[in-house]
């Protein structure tokens, strides 16, 4: 019996592009499969010739040689088709991808990709604030100059790998089962050369340092990673390189503790401005100064806040608020004078207005002792 013309099998018009054979194919395959159909022959028989109309039409040159010269193209050698359950495999690579196939011809350079490159980096606070530029140095694998990243002397183009085809991956049939793994000549790459480059002995990368030019974002928070795409390894022979990720790590400041966008800053403030009011001058993170008035009465532990004088927020134009913690300090190494004044002044201030914390805690201790006693 005649086989059945091929477009007829996939029920295609003769100028069906490549997507509307494979749509027509995934479509009929998925309806005659034998898992759909246990135990039905002719379901079975429609699935295999569905398989070998794919297998031709799928592919320009075995097409071109279909158009011409019909199935009389493929007499005494066959189509080369897989046969039985292998072009199944087709529609398991659009459904679910790279994780049941490795991902065929659309991932044969992909192997090579080189690796992702960790570069640690410390920056001051300041330039945290402002932002940054510097140079970079680091080891690596850059494309050999040789050959120009193909691998082959005299940079001549590999060839397509004769076992693969150029997929980078093999298949056998095991059954019902299609086996897929990596092409043991070209090892995923789907070329070979056919003789190496001496400089990087077919690596298509040689080991080098080179320095990079960075931008350091104003904003930046510790902890912060910035993505150089493609400046991590070379790929192998010519395969794409990898990236390079470069980890922030901001130095404490000996004055400034930073939240966020915030800064925090604890001002000594001397007992007699804070008793009497004043004011003081106090720098900010941008290098100036800024001047606060201290109210007479200040307390230890109260917070000024100076607005949009933290630090740079990351992408924007905006910055976060510096808060000012007064810390009174208490004085030392008093003179017999000093003693003398402070003495006078305790005499005079033992009123409840001049203190009006320490006379409500002790006043509250007393009510405390009372209690105990009754």
């Amino acid at each position: 019996m005649a086989k059945e013309d091929y477009y007829a099998t996939l029920g295609i018009d003769r100028d069906a592009d490549a997507s509307e054979i494979k749509k027509a194919y995934r479509k009929l395959a998925m309806k005659f499969h034998p898992d759909k159909n246990p135990g039905d022959v002719a379901a079975e028989k429609k699935f295999k010739e569905l398989n070998e109309a794919n297998d031709v039409l799928s592919d320009d040159e075995k097409r071109a040689a279909y158009d011409r010269f019909g199935h009389a193209a493929f007499e005494q050698g066959g189509t080369g088709s897989t046969g039985g359950f292998g072009g199944f495999s087709d529609i398991f690579d659009e459904m679910f991808g790279d994780a049941f196939t490795g991902g065929g011809r659309r991932n044969a350079r992909q192997s090579g990709r080189g690796s992702d490159l960790r570069y640690n980096m410390e920056v001051t606070l300041a330039q945290a604030y402002a932002g940054n530029k510097t140079n970079i140095r680091v080891p690596t694998s850059v494309q050999c100059s040789e050959c120009s990243g193909t691998g082959s002397k005299g940079g001549v183009a590999p060839e397509t790998c004769h076992t693969c085809q150029g997929q980078g991956k093999i298949r056998a049939q095991q059954g019902f089962f299609t086996i897929e793994r990596t092409c043991p000549t070209c090892h995923g790459q789907g070329q070979v050369i056919s003789e190496a480059c001496g400089k990087c002995s077919g690596s298509g990368r040689v080991h080098q340092e080179k320095t990079l030019s960075v931008t350091i974002p104003a904003g930046v928070e510790d902890g912060t990673r910035i993505r150089l795409s493609g400046e991590g390894e070379a790929g192998l022979n010519g395969a794409p390189s990898g990236d390079l990720y470069i980890f922030i790590s901001v130095t404490p400041h000996h004055i400034f503790q930073r939240d966020s966008a915030n800064i925090f800053c604890k001002v000594p403030l001397p007992f007699t401005t804070a008793s009497l009011g004043g004011h003081i001058e106090v720098p900010t993170v941008d290098g100036s100064r800024a001047r606060i008035t201290i109210p007479s009465g200040t307390q230890s532990g109260h917070q000024f806040r100076l607005k949009a004088k933290g630090m740079s927020i990351l992408r924007s134009k905006e910055r976060g608020d510096m808060f000012v913690q007064a810390s009174v300090e208490t004085p030392v190494n008093l003179s017999k004078k000093q003693k003398e004044l402070l003495k006078e002044f305790e005499q005079e201030g033992k009123s409840a207005d001049n203190s009006p914390e320490s006379a409500g805690f002790f006043s509250k201790v007393k009510d405390l002792w009372e209690d105990l006693k009754d």
